[in-house]
């Protein structure tokens, strides 16, 4: 009975939105199973975020595959903390979340919905959940989405209310073949070994630079240490000169009033004697 009514569910889920409800009471009625028939009423109609991912779902099955490889490359990448893998995927998965948003909008249009801008948005969130967590995966993977689901880190704890009919099982997602892995494995062991290199590098490099901009620095303050040098030693050439002159004219100088001292007392001694004759004379 499970399978079957996931089987009804899916198709209604998928089916032409505005015929919901008719459809389900058609598939009730048509049920000899009145407990199925029971929980056939009981399916809810699905939001139209959810309705637009479950055609998606169905018709587009390779497209969402290849989300869901992707996604298990990230949750690999994850689990070997490979950086570097994790930047290029992770920039692939917002690709390739907004372009799958994106045609699946187209195919929602095609069978005559009008998808929004907030619903396209909503298809968006709920096809990245998908790459956060498995169940959110399977819930997507199934066709049975009744309401759009959010990423988050915490992932989706119960799958009721999410999808209509039974829990959907995780969406099998084909291993690549083992010497396809181990290569892919290599490779990024190589890539890793290149970037370490790359980081080693380019350490060496700043601190090659480092120490070629030190040494331009004191090359120069050395230069300009030597012109200061230069002109201080001219400075004291000039004041050496300076004070050899100053000390030829203090001799020189010296020289002249020895000379005017004595002519000094001379006239001071004539002036004497002058005035001598003349207080003779007078007296």
């Amino acid at each position: 009975m499970t399978g079957e009514l996931d089987e009804i569910a899916a198709e209604l889920c998928s089916g032409p939105l505005a015929e919901f409800v008719s459809s389900r009471a058609q598939f009730a009625a048509r049920s000899d199973d009145r407990e199925l028939a029971k929980q056939i009423t009981a399916l809810r109609k699905p939001s139209v975020a959810a309705w637009v991912v479950n055609v998606f779902a169905r018709q587009c099955a390779d497209q969402l595959a290849e989300a869901l490889r992707l996604a298990a490359d990230l949750r690999e990448a994850q689990e070997h903390l490979d950086a570097a893998a994790l930047t290029e995927l992770s920039r692939q998965r917002r690709a390739l979340t907004r372009r799958l948003a994106e045609d699946a909008a187209r195919l929602a249009t095609s069978q005559g919905e009008r998808v929004t801008d907030a619903t396209l948005e909503s298809v968006h969130q709920t096809l990245s959940a998908a790459f956060f967590d498995p169940q959110a995966a399977a819930a997507v993977a199934s066709g049975r989405l009744v309401r759009a689901l959010e990423p988050g880190a915490g992932g989706i704890a119960d799958l009721d209310g999410v999808v209509a009919g039974s829990p959907p099982s995780p969406p099998v997602v084909a291993e690549p073949p083992a010497d396809e892995l181990a290569e892919r494995r290599r490779v990024r062991a190589a890539e890793a070994a290149v970037r370490d290199a790359e980081k080693a590098r380019e350490r060496a490099d700043r601190v090659l630079a480092d120490l070629v901009r030190r040494a331009q620095e004191a090359q120069a303050r050395s230069e300009g240490l030597a012109e200061r040098v230069a002109q201080l030693e001219a400075d004291l050439a000039r004041v050496r000169g300076a004070l050899d002159a100053a000390r030829a004219d203090a001799d020189a100088a010296e020289g002249e009033r020895a000379v005017r001292v004595e002519e000094a007392r001379v006239a001071r001694e004539r002036e004497d004697t002058a005035r001598a004759a003349l207080a003779r004379l007078q007296g």
